[in-house]
């Protein structure tokens, strides 16, 4: 072999590069990881271990609310409210009833806002759940609504009227028409009565059950419809224009009275209790809501206790209806 040959160099150790990479990658995993558990804004999550035990301006907790329609005004001065209060507020806007209950009990959500206690009631019994109601927001009464009559009274016999068709929406769009006098219920009715409850030989209209945000857009076909407040305005109704509602002061309304619900874990938490609070003592989110239901909205306060007793009663009377 000639001398001019070059030889090969024997390869450098590359620990030295090794142990840099690797530095360099810990140091990205431990930013990453400093990052997330901040949740991108410092913010702890109240249902977080203890992170609902101390609130603070200065250093909120945060709160993950669900419900449905969430574009009227007062949402956002809720959420100015309860940042004042030391809670950073999301809400989550649902386009359907049946998708926020899941939500919370899959821990999406650490509360929701948008159902009355039958509703919450009857989801659980269905799904084998355990939300519970934390505090209480307003009755709004149910109302019937027609384009063709200006009074019940004007309805002819044999006309059809529209309710919603969830079961407990159903039940109460069902008493409010007997009170009407347009229906005559089986065994007088109650919070579990259907279409198929109807005494038809004895009632002046017919009957037909609609998913809920249908029920308004089905007016033009109809005699009459029950609208839920959540749609009234969306379908160019006026609350004014109710032609019939129910006696939302009946002591017998509770089941109906809507509510903040909470897994049933979270019933003590503090953060979640003072996000109650501040909804019911706030004054322009109080304003707020009654604007956005047309005046309609009749505000409740009622002890968690009695609200859960509410609950227990009425999922027991759904277990006996099976």
């Amino acid at each position: 072999m000639s001398d001019q040959t070059p030889l090969i160099e024997a390869p450098k150790s590359r620990l030295p590069l090794v142990i840099g990479a690797a530095v360099a990658v810990l140091a990205v995993i431990a930013a990453a990881i400093i990052f997330s558990t901040r949740d991108g804004d410092d913010t702890r999550r109240a249902t977080d271990g203890d992170g609902g035990t101390e609130l603070s301006k200065s250093d909120p907790v945060k709160v993950v609310l669900g419900t449905v329609g969430a574009s009227d005004p007062y949402w956002k001065t809720f959420e100015k409210a309860a940042k004042d209060a030391g809670i950073e507020l999301e809400i989550r806007d649902f386009a359907e009833y049946p998708l926020p209950n899941p939500a919370l009990a899959e821990g999406e959500l650490d509360a929701n806002q948008f159902q009355h206690i039958v509703y919450l009631a009857e989801y659980n019994v269905a799904n084998d759940d355990d939300l519970v109601p934390l505090g209480a927001t307003a009755i709004y009464p149910l109302g019937l609504y027609s384009q063709k009559y200006d009074d019940v009274a004007d309805i002819p016999d044999g006309e059809t009227v529209v309710v919603p068709d969830d079961d407990s929406n159903q039940a109460r769009g069902l008493l409010v028409l007997q009170s009407a006098g347009l229906i005559k219920l089986k065994d007088g009715g109650s919070i579990f009565s259907t279409v198929a409850d109807v005494d038809e030989s004895a009632s002046r209209v017919k009957v037909k059950a609609l998913q809920a945000d249908l029920t308004p857009t089905s007016l033009p076909d109809v005699a009459a419809a029950i609208v839920n407040n959540d749609f009234v305005e969306d379908a160019g109704l006026k609350f004014d224009d109710a032609i019939a509602v129910d006696d939302a002061s009946d002591p017998k309304a509770i089941p109906y009275v809507n509510i903040f619900a909470v897994r049933a874990e979270d019933k003590d938490n503090p953060a979640l209790e003072k996000l109650v609070e501040v909804y019911q003592q706030t004054q322009a989110v109080l304003d707020g809501v009654d604007e956005a239901a047309g005046g309609t909205a009749e505000f409740v306060t009622i002890s968690q206790a009695d609200l859960e007793k509410s609950l227990h009663d009425v999922e027991n009377q759904i277990r006996e209806q099976k």
